[in-house]
Formats: C-alpha cells, structure tokens, sequence
C-alpha cells in the first residue's frame, strides 16, 4: 500500500492512503528520513520511501500547476 505524507503535527504525520483516507501515524514509526510529500510504500509492516513514486507524484502535481497558472 501507498500513502502520501501531507504534513506532521506534533508526534504524527497526517498521511493520505491511496483510496484518499486520511491517517496518522506516529513519526517514530516512519524512516528517520522521511519528508513532507515523501510517498512511503508500506507492506507487512515494513515502512520505506519510495524515491520512485515520490518523484513520479511531484512532477505530476508541477504540471498540474502548470497547466492551471501558464493560462
């Protein structure tokens, strides 16, 4: 499973999971280098950055913009 970390608050990380539900998670669950934006793949307990979709994610919400403001 995906999930998008949005923001932190405090002690969580308020994340997004694929399906657009919001969740928190503790921050010292989570890798020690994990971001705001980072997307994390997360499979049997096992948390990881996944660099790929990350990058994957921002240059598509860069377009997105873009293609609103180039108007």
């Amino acid at each position: 499973m995906y999930i998008s970390v949005d923001r932190f608050e405090g002690n969580f990380a308020i994340c997004e999971r694929e399906d657009f539900k919001i969740i928190k998670i503790l921050k010292n669950k989570l890798p020690p280098n994990v971001r705001e934006g980072d997307v994390l793949n997360i499979d049997y307990n096992a948390c990881v950055v996944d660099g790929g979709e990350t990058l994957r994610k921002k240059r598509e919400i860069y377009q997105m913009q873009e293609d609103l403001f180039s108007k």
